[in-house]
């Protein structure tokens, strides 16, 4: 297990990020209900960028983590990279220190709002500009995934724990692939009816995707960046990553190469693929490119 900061102990540490995230399932909770309202969630909503939306819930859960953080580890050498911050232009952060946590207070926005229960907090420590410790909460389920680094469970809030139970599918058309729910993406589209896979859901939130695999309910997901076009951010897979990578899957480009964090625009565009098993995913991501080459 990699040394934390100097002063950190990782029980301690999880510890923490259990009471912060819970703290903020609080939040997301409370405005998942009232954003129902057609009355208030003229006041939740604090944009109105359909592609972009940012809700009093992004907000508060942003400001809550960021402080908890901030009190509990005032002398500690690490540096925050925050989604809406970012955003605001109001995140300055030391690119080149090497601890660096990565914070998307509501992944899956737009579903959020939509009330389809698929959004999630994601949470991550990387150490240079790898995921190393993660949490992925998903209030709606009652679920806090985290990574120790090491190790990966789900807890529950009355401190249940619930073991991941990923299955071990490793040719594409016995495989349930999950994808996203509110990006149309044409390409995407053709290459899973191409591949024909056993079995599509569709869900927002790349944390809830992750989870799906996690729970054995999916077994791959495939994000498709078109050029031009927006691509998913640090901040939508450190999280991620770091869970499913301590489950023993993987996450990669199409040609098994692994994220880049840290770039100048946070970006990972391209072809991203998420599997439920480390030994297969070279072999899934071969295959899949075969596929897209014939096309």
């Amino acid at each position: 297990m990699l040394k934390l900061p100097l002063g950190i102990d990782v029980n301690n540490l999880i510890d923490d990020l259990r009471i912060f995230s819970w703290e903020a399932a609080d939040i997301l909770l409370f405005y998942s209900q009232n954003i129902k309202n057609s009355k208030q969630k003229i006041n939740i909503l604090k944009n109105k960028d359909k592609n972009n939306p940012v809700t009093l819930a992004d907000l508060e859960v942003n400001e809550l983590i960021i402080k908890r953080i901030n009190e509990k580890y005032q002398d500690t050498c690490w540096e925050i990279l925050s989604e809406e911050n970012f955003k605001n232009e109001t995140n300055f952060f030391n690119k080149t220190s090497d601890w660096l946590w990565v914070l998307d207070p509501l992944d899956g926005t737009k579903d959020f709002i939509q009330g389809t229960e698929n959004y999630a907090m994601h949470l991550a420590l990387n150490y240079k500009q790898k995921p190393y410790i993660g949490v992925v909460l998903i209030p709606e389920k009652d679920e806090l995934w985290i990574s120790n680094g090491e190790e990966i469970w789900c807890e529950k809030r009355n401190g249940n724990v619930v073991k991941q139970n990923m299955s071990g599918k490793n040719i594409l058309q016995e495989m349930t692939i999950v994808t996203s729910k509110n990006h149309n993406n044409e390409i995407l589209k053709s290459l899973i009816e191409k591949v024909n896979f056993k079995k599509v859901i569709v869900m927002g939130s790349i944390g809830c995707k992750v989870a799906s695999i996690l729970r054995g309910e999916s077994d791959i997901y495939i994000t498709l960046s078109l050029p031009g076009k927006s691509s998913p951010k640090d901040w939508d897979f450190a999280a991620p990553e770091s869970i499913l990578n301590a489950a023993g899957g993987s996450i990669t480009n199409i040609d098994n190469e692994d994220l880049v964090y840290g770039r100048n625009d946070l970006q990972h565009p391209g072809i991203i693929i998420a599997s439920n098993k480390k030994q297969n995913h070279k072999k899934v991501c071969s295959q899949l490119k075969e596929i897209i080459e014939n096309m």
